[in-house]
């Protein structure tokens, strides 16, 4: 059974990647290529193929020779093959390489699909190439693999005399992979220490609310309706408040499992500049001390209380691991301004890069609430797309 799919996958996915005819007449007969090493590793939220063969290749020299080569992807009990990662040229002959991917079942392979992968070479016998597990799996659980080198041209010469088709597998046997769900630990500032804003170039927006958790309306309210919409946010917490509304950091972890971003805002959200560089320090480090022990997560990221800063603070901040975020969309709506006056300035001021400034506590913000449906579906029908200000910055997480 296991033959027949392999069989009938490496079929499908040469039509993928075989784009030309092999040109000329071969002087010997082609042989699959060995592989000389691979491996499939989890670093983070990545998954990490590297294979070295025993010559040099490229995906268009692959597609040009009728050759495919694959990392099978295997049920970790069975040992059948559920799918297959293959490397492609592009399509148009210019531009990156790429993977594609098909799965695999009792009928044979599937649609083959693209995959959102980073792709690199060290040399021209190695290529290492990362990417999420969510095309052949919504769960980091354990899998098995090989890798699969094949030559689908006439008068090809099997790997060896006990095979009958032109492939060599790599290992010999399908070694298993253990994976584990990754937790976000931190993230690692970069860049400038004081930031407004984004890019202008890139048509991104970040939403960002300041001064909870909150009870009025509660955390989670935001939390669920940014879930519903897709729409990551960033919230700038209150140390202070963490233990009285959410004493079991269940509702933080919400926020980091729906892929927000959690920064300081200061214990007691005071105006920081006018304070004793002690006092600073206490404030700050007293925040990421509680955000670290509801979540286990160590942020990297703070706003000023009223934007409140000066050079020494930020410089303070920065020796801390904490970037100093501010703002440049403003919708005023601490002052309770109505829920179409919130949506009118945020979408009139939307741009590039734009990082706004709202309030999920502090007070009531039901109406913050109320306008957020309206901000993010006319932004998303006007092209932008909504990230968390560590996505914005590129900033690099850090996961076990």
């Amino acid at each position: 059974m296991r033959t027949r799919l392999v069989l009938s996958l490496a079929g499908a996915l040469a039509a993928a990647a075989v784009l030309s005819a092999v040109a000329g007449a071969s002087k010997k007969p082609p042989a699959p290529l060995a592989v000389q090493s691979a491996s499939l590793t989890q670093d983070g939220q990545q998954l990490a193929w590297r294979v070295v063969l025993a010559g040099r290749f490229s995906a268009a020299g692959l597609a040009r020779d009728h050759r495919a080569l694959c990392l099978l992807i295997e049920r970790p009990k069975s040992g059948t093959v559920s799918g297959a990662l293959c490397l492609e040229a592009p399509r148009t002959g210019r531009g990156a390489d790429r993977l594609v991917y098909s799965r695999v079942g009792a009928a044979g392979a599937g649609r083959v699909l693209g995959v959102a992968a980073t792709i690199t070479r060290s040399g021209a016998e190695e290529l290492t190439a990362t990417f999420l597990p969510n095309r052949f799996d919504t769960a980091y659980h354990s899998v098995r693999w090989q890798v699969e080198s094949v030559v689908q041209a006439a008068g090809c010469v099997p790997a060896s005399q006990t095979r009958a088709r032109c492939v060599t597998m790599f290992p010999a046997r399908p070694a298993l992979a253990k994976l584990h769900t990754p937790k976000l630990v931190g993230c690692v500032p970069s860049g400038q220490s004081l930031v407004y804003s984004g890019s202008p170039t890139v048509h991104d927006i970040a939403l960002s609310f300041d001064d909870g958790p909150w009870g009025t309306p509660p955390t989670t309210a935001f939390i669920n309706l940014l879930a519903r919409y897709h729409v990551p946010a960033t919230f700038f917490e209150i140390g202070d408040q963490i233990s009285e509304y959410d004493p079991t950091g269940s509702v933080q972890r919400a926020m980091i499992a729906n892929g927000d971003m959690i920064g300081d805002h200061t214990w007691t959200h005071p105006e920081m500049a006018g304070l004793p560089a002690s006092e600073q320090s206490s404030e700050l480090e007293l925040t990421v001390q509680a955000i670290r022990h509801a979540t286990g997560f160590t942020p990297c990221l703070w706003r000023p209380p009223y934007g409140d800063i000066s050079p020494s603070l930020v410089a303070l901040a920065r020796s801390l691991g904490l970037l100093t975020i501010m703002w440049d969309i403003d919708p005023r709506d601490w002052s309770l301004p109505g829920v179409g006056e919130i949506e009118g300035n945020v979408i009139t001021n939307a741009r590039n890069g734009g990082i706004t400034e709202m309030h999920f506590g502090g007070g009531p913000r039901y109406e913050t609430l109320d306008a957020l449906p309206d901000i993010i579906t006319t932004l998303k029908a006007r092209g932008y797309r909504f990230v968390t200000i560590s996505q914005m910055l590129g900033l690099r997480m850090i996961y076990k």
